[in-house]
């Protein structure tokens, strides 16, 4: 097969690998470089890296809407064209030039989260259950058949811990169905289920404050799923700190949301609307990320017990 692959974060790393284990990848397509770090500097994706290491071809396109990039596309004569988080839309006119169109790998179980943040507003709202889907893509915003799924319990993860896990079943769910098609057997397209239909909208780094009237369990879930970005922030006794690990408590109270409860080297327990958030890791401005009790060595002036 001739194989074109599109995707441009970490996420998208392993899938590259899986689609290219027998030189069958004929190119690359990533976003452009971006400028990042403190000196600004152009600097190129993951997908780029890893495909320059294995010397496949890279193309950086802005967009699929001329004629030339498409034209571009069509030299390849792909057979696939498989899209892992590529952060550009496709036009139907693209989507139609690869024999066998276009493979997504999606982190939900569609029609759950489907958009930009499938795997923190998973954590977000506390679902069990996470998975990979393997997709024919269409025009929609991930609304094409599912080819193949795989699932996982979500446990405790934070968003860095399930991004890692996901990328790693997306691999093995996309080297499943790039096996069938090589045997001549081609994924049976299962269409989308119009109920349960969800959408994860971009992170934001204004939905990382805590507000602290909101439930316990809301806010632990918030914490885990914006870690390792925006990572969640409140404002504990006054200072505003990052909140990297914390817990809710199934404590009843009478004290104003905000109110710090109690400070001792398991934590630090701030009322919310409904029950309590033990704080476990915490960073403040300029500092590193330490424990409860190293937060408490400086601010012996909180400790309670």
């Amino acid at each position: 097969m001739r194989i074109v692959f599109a995707g441009t974060p970490d996420f998208a790393v392993p899938c590259l690998r899986a689609a290219a284990q027998r030189g069958e990848v004929v190119a690359v397509y990533t976003q452009p470089d971006r400028p990042a770090g403190r000196g600004r500097e152009l600097t190129p994706s993951p997908v780029k890296r890893e495909a320059l290491a294995r010397g496949i071809p890279v193309l950086q396109p802005e967009n699929f809407r001329t004629t030339v990039s498409k034209d571009a596309l069509r030299a390849l004569k792909p057979d696939l064209m498989i899209v892992v988080a590529y952060g550009l839309i496709l036009p139907q006119s693209v989507l139609d030039i690869p024999a066998y169109g276009c493979w997504n790998v999606h982190a939900s179980l569609l029609p759950r989260w489907r958009g930009a943040a499938p795997i923190q507003r998973a954590i977000e709202a506390g679902d069990a259950e996470s998975g990979v889907c393997l997709m024919q893509m269409e025009k929609g915003l991930d609304t094409g058949p599912v080819l193949l799924s795989q699932s996982l319990a979500v446990g405790e993860d934070t968003g860095g811990a399930l991004h890692d896990r996901l990328a790693a079943l997306g691999a093995q769910v996309l080297a499943d169905g790039l096996g069938l098609l090589r045997a001549g057997i081609r994924p049976v397209p299962r269409p989308q289920p119009e109920r349960g239909v969800t959408y994860a909208h971009k992170l934001d780094k204004a939905q990382a404050r805590l507000d602290w009237s909101r439930p316990a369990t809301e806010l632990a879930n918030r914490v885990r799923a914006f870690n390792p970005w925006p990572m969640a922030e409140g404002t504990v006794a006054g200072e505003r700190v990052r909140v990297h690990a914390a817990t809710a408590l199934a404590l009843i109270h009478g004290a104003t949301p905000g109110t710090l409860l109690l400070a001792s080297r398991e934590g630090i327990d701030i009322a919310c609307g409904k029950g309590a958030l033990r704080i476990r890791t915490l960073q403040r401005d300029g500092g590193k990320p330490v424990s409860a009790a190293d937060y408490l060595n400086g601010r012996a002036d909180l400790r309670t017990a």
